[in-house]
């Protein structure tokens, strides 16, 4: 696979922004000591607030610090975990929804980076938030936790779609990015509502895109 300049944890993992990375990671980690995090889902509260590659980042670092992880582009509307790491989107998480030769035997992608793998999203459906509530998508994360230390979940944004809320509810907790600068204040409150109305652990939140001076990759 070819990753993209995206990954910064990967192209220049000394800077800043890298180590904010690392922290949050330490940050999690700790966040949940009582209630280990074995499942996580990264979303935002509207679109173009950067949840795919903060989620991208967070799971190289995981995985560099000896993690089994796999990272899941749950977004069934816009994915892009495939383009961000150079694979093919040819199979994924819908294909391991539709075939039980998938469901048992998940169609995991490696990449250049050691212990972590990519499920793409697969072949869009036309109904993604009955995919992501259904009981094959609960075979599916216990397929993967099967598999790995940690799976990781980028789904579509909060207010935008359903997804986010429903899938939230199946896993361990739900991270939210918003974007210094561009995520809107009654935006970020009505996510938080909304997922809380769903009784969804929302384990922190990332402010992405800080100034240097004020924090970065925030938790």
């Amino acid at each position: 696979m070819a990753e993209q300049p995206d990954l910064i944890t990967l192209t220049d993992p000394r800077c800043p922004a890298a180590e904010a990375y690392r922290t949050l990671r330490t940050n999690l980690t700790f966040a949940a000591l009582d209630n280990p995090i074995e499942t996580l889902v990264v979303t935002s509260a509207a679109p173009g607030e950067g949840k795919s590659i903060v989620l991208a980042n967070l799971a190289v670092t995981i995985a560099q610090g000896e993690r089994r992880t796999i990272l899941v582009d749950a977004d069934l509307h816009r994915p892009s975990m495939h383009e961000v790491f150079g694979a093919t989107n040819a199979q994924g998480l819908t294909t391991m929804i539709v075939e039980k030769a998938a469901l048992d035997d998940p169609p995991l992608l490696e990449t250049s980076v050691d212990n972590l793998w990519l499920l793409p999203s697969g072949p869009l459906p036309p109904n993604p938030a009955d995919i992501l509530g259904s009981r094959r998508m609960e075979g599916a994360i216990a397929a993967l936790k099967d598999r790995a230390d940690v799976v990781l979940f980028d789904a579509p944004p909060v207010i935008a779609v359903t997804d986010a809320a429903v899938l939230g509810t199946k896993v361990d907790g739900v991270l939210l990015v918003f974007s210094a600068g561009r995520t809107k204040r009654d935006h970020a409150q009505r996510a938080r509502e909304m997922l809380e109305r769903a009784h969804v652990r929302i384990v922190g939140a990332v402010l992405n895109d800080a100034p240097l001076d004020i924090t970065l990759g925030g938790y």
